[in-house]
């Protein structure tokens, strides 16, 4: 008989879940009021497509428009990665 493998969700770490309050420069773009981080970092990513701020040819990279500079350290182009790191510097 074959063995059957138990799928459960995974859960969430309850850190990520934590709400956190963005600063003035990153609630132009996501809101004021507070927010999970995964719920941060869908809205900062549904900024970006309806904006298409996503480069068309290095898709990893991340083009500043006048909202997102300022979040980006004024910095006209981040990698994906460095945007995240960027981010978590204007969360209270």
């Amino acid at each position: 008989m074959p063995k059957t493998k138990k799928t459960s969700k995974r859960k969430p770490n309850p850190a990520f879940m934590k709400p956190v309050q963005p600063d003035d420069k990153l609630s132009a773009i996501v809101g004021s009021q507070p927010l999970s981080r995964p719920e941060l970092t869908k809205k900062l990513w549904a900024y970006i497509k309806k904006r298409g701020l996503q480069d068309k040819k290095k898709r990893i990279m991340i083009n500043a428009d006048d909202q997102l500079r300022p979040v980006f350290n004024g910095k006209s182009q981040v990698s994906m990665f460095e945007m995240t790191k960027l981010v978590s510097k204007h969360l209270k």
